[in-house]
């Protein structure tokens, strides 16, 4: 192996694949694999392997079927997550969008959710992204938790640190919780889209959430508008 491939090696992103369908493993084992920087390290046919494989294994991200026998989707997210400190990221995978299980897959820290038939350099693009500290939905699974948000009544027990942003912070949450992305809340805001990134990273911070889905789950459950 030649510097550049060793060093390609060494920075590889380690992914663990769970699904029921040999097919569904087969087809984004020969997507993901085909790529220089990621490796799939391991496969899974039901829950109950796929939390035993990442704590074996412990890979960077692992993407997780909703679906799968003896272990649901959400529930083997939630045992993979729980790992102190060295927890891998968790992208949920489904043939559609299934609104009961959007909010409990988000709620247990799954960094993303896709839809099976995402095209191929999307599949690797949101592996990058995720793995890069970036969230990762479908547009109609975003579009449907922001229309779930919108519609719970006001209330809710306030987020452990709420108390310690500033108007400006509260401000670029609300509009976070909305849904929209960096660029529409600096043009709401009249403010640079890197400012507006600062303030995500510190509300990130101060509210102890993993990433920015964690953002949109907290203002969920704290009913802020």
């Amino acid at each position: 192996m030649n510097e550049p491939e060793a060093s390609a090696a060494l920075s590889a992103i380690r992914v663990l694949l769970a699904d029921d369908q040999p097919l569904v493993l087969a087809g984004l084992r020969t997507i993901l694999a085909a790529e220089p920087d990621i490796e799939v390290v391991g496969q899974a046919r039901d829950g109950h392997e796929a939390v035993r494989l990442a704590r074996e294994l412990r890979p960077d991200l692992v993407l997780l079927d909703v679906r799968m026998p003896r272990l649901d989707g959400v529930a083997a997210a939630c045992q993979i997550l729980a790992a102190d400190g060295s927890a891998p990221r968790v992208v949920m995978l489904t043939t559609f969008d299934l609104d009961e299980y959007v909010y409990a897959a988000l709620h247990a820290g799954a960094s993303g959710f896709l839809v099976k038939d995402i095209p191929d350099d999307q599949l690797v693009a949101g592996v990058r992204a995720v793995c890069r500290g970036d969230t990762l939905l479908a547009p109609s699974v975003s579009r449907r938790l922001v229309e779930a948000y919108v519609r719970r009544p006001p209330g809710g027990s306030s987020a452990p640190g709420a108390d310690t942003l500033t108007p400006r912070e509260l401000e670029v949450w609300r509009l976070v919780a909305a849904g929209l992305s960096n660029g529409e809340i600096a043009a709401h805001l009249y403010l640079g889209e890197a400012t507006v990134k600062t303030h995500v990273s510190r509300l990130i911070a101060k509210l102890g959430a993993r990433d920015r889905i964690q953002l949109v789950v907290l203002g969920y459950e704290s009913g802020i508008r």
